[in-house]
């Protein structure tokens, strides 16, 4: 069955170009212009998933949402706006919104958001009060509510009293070794150390001493035989953070106490025994460095034994100002400051900002914004020049030169295609604001758009 979708938009341009996308990706779409429509609409028939603009004439979208979670409260909505209307946005959330979009709204986004939703892992009730607040509870220092991070959370429960070795993939930022800690503070190993080693910081030919120690004479310079951080870990865990960027040397070791849970220290002649369990992480795509050769299959397979993705921050903006209320009130008590909050329309700039360093990198600015603003609120105009400017493109459209070269023309190709979506989608998908938009005339943007088959995403 062909999920059914009732999207609710009063800008013609837009909800016509998002029915039209929605119904490519092959769902049922049916289109209201506003409230009083869409309820109509929910009156008549069931829908898996409501997609509606918070600001509507007449009825508007937390209304909507309301009635739609009345009607069945397992019917999953999405919520859009454009404009600052963060309370708003964050009552629709805890009225039961499964995400949040900021417009414009990016189709490749879009799409995602949608299958995350309708998929069976994630079409699921917004966990209850209590159980935010007991997860907020054992974990102060992992913040949000958004369902993408509770999935974390419901993990870390699951995995945390087993002997299990966990992956954590994520990008830079997201706070992977802060998940790693909250696994061992509710292990069976918690009285035990947990000891993070950065894999990708340590020089490879330190790195082995580094983790499995050396005996004295092992090297020049080796005077004093050392302790290993897999020694230390005994009883405990030891976190390996990027693991992706160690040797295939120093893989063979770590698959040896997988398999083994013994090690020989550097110039050791005999093997030592360790009880610890490996957490890893790493902000690589693992399987495809395994089919370059750059990482060990047998080694991923026996790490990945219990995965556990963090996503950006971008794809839980409504995360972002409990983020921002969190490191306030950190570096307000760090350096004695007196920031209150930040207005709602730095708040929604924020909100729109595409976040490549995650939560490490909002975590700077606002320590940033409350060293030099000091106290009062936190105004647009506070924020640092790059924040006020149009968002980067995505790093998906920013060319990469690998160590094998790439494909120039497909890359030249690549990136004017993401211009030229981004035009059609600002401006409502009208081509000939576009073609103004991107100095260009309407029969070249036409031509362009025909030439990379683009047309049947109009």
């Amino acid at each position: 069955m062909q999920p059914r979708i009732l999207l609710v938009e009063d800008e013609t341009g837009q909800r016509e170009a998002l029915a039209r996308a929605l119904k490519q990706d092959g769902y049922r779409v049916r289109a209201a212009a506003d409230g009083e429509r869409a309820l109509e609409a929910l009156a008549q028939a069931p829908f898996d998933l409501v997609i509606t603009d918070l600001r509507l004439p007449g009825l508007n979208g937390l209304q909507v949402l309301r009635a739609a979670k009345d009607q069945n409260p397992q019917t999953a909505v999405m919520v859009i706006t454009g404009f600052p209307e963060v309370e708003s946005s964050l009552r629709a959330m805890r009225l039961g919104a499964s995400e949040y979009l900021t417009k414009p709204v990016d189709l490749l986004r879009l799409g995602q958001a949608v299958r995350r939703v309708l998929s069976p892992l994630t079409h699921r009730a917004r966990p209850r009060p209590e159980e935010l607040e007991r997860w907020r509870g054992k974990w102060p220092y992992l913040v949000g509510e958004s369902l993408s991070l509770v999935r974390v959370f419901e993990m870390i429960e699951r995995v945390a009293p087993t002997q299990s070795t966990v992956l954590i993939t994520g990008e830079t930022g997201t706070g992977k070794e802060l998940v790693a800690r909250a696994i061992h503070e509710h292990s069976l190993r918690r009285s035990h150390p947990l000891i993070p080693v950065n894999c990708g910081a340590i020089p490879e030919e330190l790195l082995e001493s580094e983790l499995f120690g050396h005996v004295r004479g092992a090297f020049t310079g080796a005077v004093n035989s050392r302790t290993g951080k897999f020694e230390a870990a005994h009883g405990g865990t030891i976190f390996l953070d990027e693991i992706g960027d160690m040797s295939l040397k120093l893989q063979v070791k770590i698959l040896r106490i997988l398999q083994e849970r013994e090690f020989h220290p550097v110039g050791g002649s005999h093997s030592t025994k360790v009880d610890v369990r490996i957490l890893a992480a790493s902000n690589q795509d693992l399987e495809a460095a395994v089919e370059k050769g750059r990482f060990r299959e047998d080694l991923y397979y026996r790490l990945n034994v219990v995965p556990i993705p963090i996503p950006p921050l971008r794809e839980r903006v409504e995360d972002i100002p409990g983020l921002v209320r969190h490191f306030l009130a950190l570096y307000n008590a760090r350096v004695c400051g007196q920031v209150e909050s930040v207005g709602p329309s730095a708040l929604e700039r924020l909100l729109r900002w595409p976040w490549r360093g995650n939560v490490r990198e909002l975590e700077n600015l606002i320590e940033r914004l409350v060293i030099l603003k000091g106290q009062g609120l936190i105004e647009l105009s506070d924020l640092p020049p790059r924040y006020l400017q149009d968002p980067p493109l995505p790093s998906s459209s920013r060319p990469s030169l690998g160590p094998e070269g790439l494909d120039f023309q497909a890359e030249v190709e690549r990136f004017e295609n993401a211009i030229l979506l981004q035009a059609l989608e600002r401006t409502g998908w009208n081509k000939n604001l576009a073609a103004q938009l991107l100095g260009l005339n309407r029969t070249t943007l036409v031509e362009k758009l025909k030439r990379r088959n683009l047309l049947r995403q109009l």
